[in-house]
């Protein structure tokens, strides 16, 4: 790997582990914030969907933006804006502001993937082992973030973590001005790669499939912290229940992170368009399985969970990228971001009604039957792709 895409790696996957570090942070915190606030799960879920949603619908005009903006640029608005949006929610003085806050945390994020996904597939040689790469960052800031959150709500607040999170965003954006050259610059350095014509309908195939993945991604991540600190009574009891709803997600993230390593071997040696339906397919048992374990049994299931489910994400990623053009590869990026995680956001809302009416545990198994669909049109997708070969 040459020091050009050294820097494009080191840049894209410090600010992809804070973004998912500041999405996740307010998950970990829901026992905390439910009772400081006086709030039911079904209306947290809802305060998650809000800033999901918006996560998921600004990777569009980002997207857009990529071909005119260049992404230096874009990433250091994301940097600074979600550290603006940070210190926001750090410093609210109520309900509102707090959700305000959260809201544009999500808005500023979402220029993230699209901006960051482009220059890996555009300047990086091996582009399944960039996503790899990639794909462990996020899993690190995952981790990193509910274990911040907790760690400092017993130190000192929860609403440290936000602090924190939005110096080292405010910081990153700092480096990215100094090391990252210009659009220009960063097309003329690069040997370029062919153009090929984009494959419409495996496209579509693929966004959908990715929907039904995002609304398990929201689900799971929004509702495993309580799930595991309520459901490990027996395990590790001298824990407390708030860090434990830290601690243990932080375990599984990790886990995501040898998931996001195996996505990236499994793409570079077999076909990633197959690979990618075992793994969705995969996945709907070990849903079920988190869903009616306990203890140390759900603790294992649960890092299944995360090994198996991210191991998704760079293949999924290099798909994208061999499905399209490059003179549209930010806009689709975009586009399939927002039918992923913005479409996808609404599982938070409506696992936590699920919640509140029959149980946390009642989640899982519904978003491993939320997958089924998915697999079907990852299929579809195996299918019109194969007029390309």
């Amino acid at each position: 790997m040459t020091k050009f895409e050294k820097i494009i790696i080191g840049i894209s996957g410090s600010s992809h582990s804070l973004v998912h570090a500041l999405m996740l942070t307010f998950p970990s915190l829901i026992p905390i914030i439910q009772k400081e606030y006086n709030v039911g799960l079904d209306t947290l879920g809802f305060v998650v969907s809000i800033s999901a949603l918006l996560f998921g619908l600004g990777a569009i005009p980002a997207g857009w933006l990529d071909r005119y903006l260049g992404g230096k640029k874009l990433m250091i608005i994301y940097q600074l804006g979600s550290s603006l949006s940070a210190l926001v929610v750090a410093f609210s003085p109520n309900f509102t502001i707090m959700v305000a806050g959260l809201s544009f945390i999500g808005l500023f994020c979402s220029i993230y993937h699209p901006t960051g996904l482009t220059l890996i597939s555009q300047s990086i040689n091996k582009v399944s082992k960039g996503m790899a790469v990639h794909g462990m960052f996020g899993s690190l800031g995952s981790a990193f973030g509910p274990l911040l959150a907790v760690s400092l709500a017993g130190l000192i607040s929860w609403r440290a973590s936000y602090f924190v999170l939005g110096i080292l965003n405010a910081i990153l954006a700092l480096i990215t001005f100094i090391n990252i050259p210009n659009k220009t610059q960063i097309i003329n350095n690069q040997p370029k790669k062919s153009n090929r014509k984009t494959n419409k309908t495996a496209l579509i195939y693929y966004f959908i499939t990715n929907s039904f993945l995002g609304m398990a991604y929201y689900g799971f991540t929004t509702f495993m912290p309580i799930h595991l600190s309520e459901n490990t009574f027996n395990f590790l009891p001298e824990i407390s229940h708030n860090m434990k709803a830290g601690l243990f997600p932080t375990i599984v993230f990790l886990a995501g992170m040898i998931g996001a390593l195996l996505g990236g071997k499994i793409g570079d040696k077999f076909d990633k368009r197959i690979s990618f339906m075992i793994i969705i397919l995969l996945n709907i048992p070990v849903f079920f399985l988190v869903g009616i374990t306990s203890n140390i049994t759900l603790i294992i299931c649960s890092i299944m969970l995360g090994i198996i489910y991210f191991s998704n994400q760079p293949i999924g990623n290099t798909l994208v990228s061999e499905f399209s053009d490059n003179q549209n590869r930010g806009f689709i990026y975009g586009l399939g971001f927002f039918i992923s995680f913005g479409i996808g956001s609404f599982a938070a809302g409506l696992s936590g009604v699920i919640a509140v009416n029959y149980g946390v545990s009642i989640v899982f198994p519904v978003l491993g039957i939320l997958l089924f669909p998915g697999l079907i049109f990852s299929y579809l997708m195996y299918r019109s792709s194969l007029q390309n070969d």
